[in-house]
């Protein structure tokens, strides 16, 4: 639990959720923690925990996730600019 808030959250849901292994997962995400820093590791605890995700490559694949994307800011948002739609030009003829 000294990794963060996350890792207490993962290791009270842990339990109850049936995980088995859980000092053998702690003891990899103290690890991680050591390499990758403490927040990160955290954050990933608690995605964990919140999406009851206990498998054994769980953190490292939410790990990964949280590699690959983008912070928050640089999220394309869809709007006018960036949609995908066809619009509704087709609609015009309709009635005539």
């Amino acid at each position: 639990m000294g990794i963060g808030p996350g890792a207490g959250r993962w290791l009270k849901e842990a339990g109850p959720a049936g995980a088995t292994r859980i000092r053998a997962k702690m003891a990899r995400a103290v690890e991680l923690a050591t390499v990758l820093g403490n927040d990160r590791v955290d954050q990933a605890l608690g995605l964990a925990a919140t999406a009851g995700r206990f498998a054994d490559d769980d953190l490292l694949s939410i790990l990964g996730h949280l590699a690959d994307s983008k912070p928050a800011g640089e999220v394309v948002r869809a709007d006018e600019a960036h949609s995908v739609q066809n619009g509704t030009s087709g609609w015009q003829a309709l009635g005539q």
